[in-house]
């Protein structure tokens, strides 16, 4: 009986195909079985499926709780922003409301108009530009744009509006007093 022919991808070759007693010093000093090195066991491959999808359930629980947590969250309270002096037609003011992280801008729109919305674009957060003139805040990054007076989608990716200020003006002074968020 013929002893048995080893598969290919069993069999060491040297990647020159010269016999091992040719191969240099350092290939016999450091011999790498390619085809060995490269076989996963399917128990390993098991594990890896495992722990992978342990990791995308564990980002989904964060992504979940995270959610849970900013719904808790207690509502804003009001801010002064600035006097109505301070501000001319047609020019804007960037503040941070409701968190000191959270910008926002401030829109003179006309004599006694005043607009207020996030200034993260609902794309990917670049910094949106107000545009008066135009009737437009752009997002330079995607070239989105939308709705100076509405914070809508006019043109562009952004998927949602901007989230609203809501402003309240008492005597000469501006104050932002709560987040209108709109899906449409």
């Amino acid at each position: 009986m013929a002893p048995p022919v080893p598969e290919r991808e069993t069999i060491t070759l040297p990647p020159d195909g010269r016999p091992a007693d040719a191969q240099p010093a350092w290939r016999q000093d450091f011999p790498i079985d390619w085809p060995q090195d490269q076989y996963v066991e399917r128990r390993d491959f098991v594990k890896f499926l495992t722990l992978t999808s342990l990791a995308f359930v564990a980002g989904q629980l964060w992504i979940a709780g995270q959610s849970l947590m900013r719904r808790r969250r207690p509502p804003p309270g009001a801010q002064r922003i600035a006097s109505r002096d301070e501000i001319a037609v047609g020019a804007s003011l960037v503040l941070e409301y409701p968190a000191a992280h959270d910008s926002c801008i401030l829109v003179r729109v006309s004599d006694g108009e005043f607009v207020a919305f996030g200034q993260k674009c609902t794309h990917l957060s670049c910094a949106v530009i107000p545009k008066p003139a135009e009737g437009i805040f752009h997002c330079p990054c995607h070239e989105g744009s939308f709705d100076l007076r509405s914070g809508r989608v006019l043109a562009g990716p952004p998927p949602r509006p901007l989230p609203r200020v809501v402003l309240q003006i008492i005597g000469n002074d501006i104050y932002a007093v709560g987040i209108e968020t709109r899906t449409i």
